[in-house]
């Protein structure tokens, strides 16, 4: 399994401008790494509540009074805090996408470099496959799919090809299988530097765990549940998301940009750790009374 290091951590925690007694979310806890940065700015009276809706989230949950893991997605933020007794938070992070130890998880299906089933999803005992997606979808929505989740200019081949194979009794089943598929349908080799699966693995990921709907909402109850002064941070990895987070930011009237243009990470930082590369970290303040 791969180890996660958390992207942009310093400056994810220092644009919340965390008060030593203040509640806080962590709205994507993963291996932790935010949340060990965001309770060493706490005292006694401050308070951490994660989320995670990857069950294995649960095993890393950290041993400290302050600390509250919920194991479901962020879209229930404001029916998990009504559950806690919490009515506002002064400040909410959001670290988007899928962790390197997801990636690092064979059985799990996210990657194309690992042969596994292809499931895919973040929470694995909910909802559907994407190899079940495959299944029962026909080909202009899984060519619609791949083209708007993924912005792959070459959807329709590649829903062609799996549709085809389907018919001939012998459906994608697996990663490689995919990958494989991809390839053939784009005849962009498997070695290239940028795989040809990449978007289109990215597009099932999205579709099957409805990332961008649970974005919108978990946007939408941070903004309602963040105290005024409080602030909300979201790191993104690419374009859609980190275009629901810059419009979110611009439009709503109850939020002021802190950042006109994203934070990335350093040079340093891509060099010790790839998965930053794509970072975008965006931070909004409340300007008025929640509600």
């Amino acid at each position: 399994m791969a180890d996660h290091v958390a992207v942009l951590a310093a400056e994810a925690v220092e644009a919340l401008a965390i008060r030593a007694d203040g509640t806080y979310v962590d709205a994507t806890f993963g291996a932790g790494g935010h949340a060990a940065l965001i309770l060493t700015r706490l005292d006694p009276a401050g308070r951490l509540i994660a989320f995670d809706v990857d069950p294995s989230a649960q095993a890393r949950a950290l041993t400290d009074p302050r600390f509250t893991l919920v194991c479901t997605n962020f879209r229930t933020l404001a029916a998990s805090l009504d559950a806690l007794g919490i009515a506002r938070v002064n400040g909410v992070l959001f670290d988007l996408g899928v962790s390197s130890m997801q990636f690092g998880e064979g059985e799990r299906g996210f990657s194309f470099r690992i042969a596994a089933p292809l499931d895919m999803r973040m929470d694995p005992t909910a909802g559907e496959s994407a190899a079940q997606f495959l299944a029962t979808r026909d080909e202009r929505t899984i060519a619609n799919t791949i083209y708007e989740y993924g912005e792959e200019r070459a959807s329709r081949r590649i829903a062609r090809a799996i549709v085809a194979l389907r018919d001939a009794g012998t459906p994608v089943r697996d990663t490689l299988d995919l990958a494989n598929v991809v390839a053939r349908a784009t005849r962009i080799p498997g070695h290239a530097k940028i795989h040809p699966a990449t978007r289109t693995f990215q597009a099932l990921r999205i579709a099957v765990n409805d990332e961008l709907g649970a974005l919108r909402e978990g946007l939408a109850a941070a903004l309602q549940r963040t105290a005024t002064g409080g602030r909300i941070a979201a790191i993104s990895f690419h374009s859609l998301e980190d275009r629901i987070v810059k419009q979110t930011f611009r439009d709503d009237p109850r939020v002021r940009a802190v950042t006109r243009k994203p934070i990335v990470a350093s040079d340093a930082e891509v060099a010790a750790n790839p998965r930053a590369r794509s970072a975008k970290l965006r931070v909004a303040e409340r300007i008025e009374a929640a509600g």
